[in-house]
């Protein structure tokens, strides 16, 4: 008799399970012995490993990392939401949290602020010879902004804007300049039969972070009268255009020449030079107030292309960052940084620049993998060789280097003093504007302004919010919160060391 045989239950009549007890003592024997067979056919498979997926969960590997599986085969997480809130995927992530811990507390372990060795003046110019040979060592003494004059060759049918890297490679930038274009010759110096232009440089900069509120604070700064910013908020000339980046997945362009940057702020210079041309002293005051500004997020952190164009760095460490160079023409720039807890300018980071399959578990496994990275290049290199190392910053799958606000601090301790910074918290900014705009105007030495101004200033809606289908994600995991915490621990009571402010802590935000 076969095990089917034995395992058929029929259902005729009135029969019911105390037939069992009526059956043959042979038939019972048969039964039993069937069901043993069964039972270890099916020990057997699963032992095998055949399905040894639903026996073990995935745990943190420390190779590549397993792609989120709620989101594979091209499934949206727009129609998957369910998959943000399903508690299983944050035990399984509470379970990891050892593991990274571990990488974490490696990391900790070799974390070391050393001081950098500067470059000395002649290594700067050997670098920069043609930016050297344009920017003076020293501006017009009766201008408030770093401004010179220079001989202008061209004639009243020249363009002098016809070769400007900006204006070729972005179409948005092209009013603005043909705006410029129309004025410009009106607002030229003639002597000995010479045309003269006046160029300036930026008085202040504010240099960072990305996601930390700079537009927020450029667009009302920008509203006071006796500030004029760069024609385009971000131009990130600095650190990415001079060198003829655009995008660095996308390869080197042509280098922006420092010409094109100075163009950049021609509609300052027209005002600037109105007041020094003018007769009255009432207008060379009221012109000579202007102060000119720029709000590259990038320019504290970014030095990027260092590897493409200085060769001889010290163990894997740049030999010439981006603040060596402004430093050298303007050693008395004001410099101001907006600043928010680390771990929240990731996430926000995350939400603005990824483009598709965003989830709170995306977030947590791109985490949990530019940690591996960072511990891969910390365990060969100092803590600045990876902080600016270009590889490691390309892999990166989310910019984790960028709320390393301390290391960027301190290298620009080491050229520039320290009162010539204004650290700004976000934290502080959102809660009460007028606060943090006074703190600016006394920074800067702006005039006051009228109640109206101030109104306009300060009550203005925030700029450059989180977009609403990335608000509706939700927050990230609150263990990769922790985990966040944990990694940025280290280097925010080191900043708040330097600051003497423990809010730069974040311990509270």
């Amino acid at each position: 008799m076969n095990l089917l045989a034995v395992l058929e239950v029929r259902t005729e009549g009135n029969e019911n399970w105390g037939g069992f007890l009526r059956f043959k003592k042979g038939k019972r024997c048969s039964l039993v012995f069937g069901l043993i067979i069964m039972t270890l056919v099916m020990a057997s498979y699963l032992l095998s490993g055949a399905h040894q997926e639903l026996l073990i969960s995935s745990p943190f590997h420390y190779g590549g990392f397993p792609s989120n599986p709620s989101l594979m085969d091209g499934e949206n997480p727009g129609d998957m939401k369910e998959y943000h809130y399903q508690p299983v995927n944050n035990i399984s992530y509470v379970k990891d949290y050892p593991s990274i811990k571990l990488i974490i507390d490696s990391i900790a372990a070799r974390i070391e602020f050393t001081t950098r060795q500067l470059p000395d003046l002649q290594d700067l110019k050997r670098q920069e010879l043609h930016m050297f040979s344009v920017i003076p060592n020293k501006f017009l003494p009766n201008s408030k902004s770093p401004c010179w004059y220079e001989e202008f060759s061209g004639r009243n049918t020249t363009d002098p804007y016809l070769t400007n890297s900006y204006v070729l490679y972005s179409k948005r930038f092209r009013s603005t300049f043909d705006a410029l274009r129309k004025v410009f010759w009106g607002h030229l110096s003639h002597a000995h039969g010479k045309h003269f232009r006046l160029r300036c440089l930026p008085h202040f900069y504010i240099i960072g972070q990305p996601k930390c509120g700079t537009t927020d604070l450029y667009d009302r700064l920008r509203l006071h009268p006796e500030v004029k910013f760069s024609a385009i908020k971000e131009p990130h000339w600095w650190t990415r255009k001079r060198f003829g980046i655009v995008r660095l997945r996308d390869g080197l362009r042509d280098r922006y020449p420092v010409e094109d940057y100075l163009d950049l702020f021609d509609l300052a210079a027209h005002q600037i030079h109105r007041g020094l041309q003018a007769a009255s002293a009432e207008e060379q005051s009221k012109m000579n107030k202007i102060i000119t500004g720029e709000a590259s997020a990038s320019t504290m952190w970014d030095n990027n292309a260092w590897t493409f164009f200085y060769d001889n760095s010290t163990a894997g460490e740049p030999p010439f960052l981006t603040q060596d160079f402004i430093h050298a023409f303007q050693p008395e720039a004001k410099l101001i940084v907006m600043l928010r807890d680390p771990v929240e300018r990731l996430y926000s980071d995350y939400l603005y620049f990824a483009s598709s399959n965003k989830s709170a578990d995306d977030f947590h496994e791109k985490v949990t993998e530019a940690l591996q990275l960072f511990e891969n290049c910390m365990l060969d290199y100092s803590l600045r060789a990876c902080v600016y190392n270009n590889t490691l910053n390309n892999a990166m799958p989310v910019r984790l280097q960028v709320g390393l606000y301390a290391v960027y601090l301190l290298d620009w301790l080491t050229v520039f003093n320290k009162e010539q910074f204004l650290i700004l918290r976000l934290e502080d900014h959102a809660s009460n504007v007028k606060y943090t705009m006074h703190r600016v105007f006394q920074f800067l030495n702006l005039g006051p302004l009228s109640e109206k101004q101030e109104a306009l200033m300060t009550k203005s809606p925030a700029s450059n919010t989180r977009r609403p289908e990335d608000r509706s994600l939700g927050p990230m995991w609150p263990i990769t919160q922790k985990i966040l915490q944990d990694f940025y621990g280290p280097f925010n009571t080191r900043l708040a060391q330097v600051l003497e402010d423990e809010a730069f802590a974040w311990k509270t935000t």
